[in-house]
C-alpha cells in the first residue's frame, strides 16, 4: 500500500510540472539523444561516397516514410498496412511510424548489402570490435558481468 501512495505522490509531482517546462526538457533530451547517435559517425570515413549515401538515404527515409504513414492514417482512418489481422496492422504501422526505427532499418540494410571496396576501418568496424568480447579489457568484463559474482554459475558460451 505504501508503494502505491508513493507512486501517487510521484505522479502528482510530475502532473504539477508546467507543460512548457516539460516540452523544453523533451526537446533538449531528444536533441541530445540524436546528437549522441550521430556522434558515432566519427568512427567511420565520412569522405566515402558509400557512407554518405547510407547516412543521407537513411535520414531522408527516416523522416519521409513515417510522415507518409501519418498522412495516410489521418485521411483513411487506418494505416497503410490494412489486412484482416488487426494485430499485424498495428505492428507494422507502429514500426513504420517511428522515424528512428525506419532510419535504423534502412541504414543497417544498406550497410550490409551495398558492395564496398573500402576497408573495414572505413566502416568503423575496428572501433566496435573491442566491445564484442570481454577479452583484453577488464573494464568491459567488470561492467558486463552479473552482479554478486553470479557469473560463476552462468559460464560464457
Amino acid at each position: 500500500m505504501i508503494f502505491f501512495s508513493m507512486l501517487g505522490k510521484f505522479g502528482a509531482l510530475f502532473a504539477s510540472i508546467p507543460f512548457t517546462i516539460f516540452a523544453a526538457v523533451y526537446c533538449v533530451l531528444f536533441g541530445l539523444v540524436a546528437s549522441v547517435g550521430l556522434s558515432f559517425l566519427q568512427f567511420t570515413n565520412m569522405n566515402s561516397l558509400r557512407n554518405l549515401f547510407i547516412v543521407g538515404v537513411s535520414l531522408f527515409l527516416g523522416l519521409s516514410i513515417p510522415e507518409y504513414f501519418r498522412d495516410f492514417s489521418m485521411k483513411a482512418l487506418h494505416g497503410p498496412a490494412h489486412t484482416n489481422a488487426g494485430w499485424f496492422n498495428d505492428f507494422l504501422n507502429t514500426i513504420f511510424l517511428s522515424s528512428p526505427m525506419v532510419a535504423l532499418m534502412v541504414a543497417v540494410f544498406l550497410d550490409n548489402t551495398l558492395d564496398y571496396k573500402e576497408t573495414a576501418r572505413d566502416r568503423g568496424l575496428p572501433w566496435w570490435a573491442k566491445f564484442r568480447t570481454f577479452k583484453g579489457d577488464s573494464r568491459n568484463e567488470e561492467f558486463y558481468t552479473l552482479p554478486f559474482n553470479l557469473n560463476r554459475f552462468f559460464p560464457p558460451s
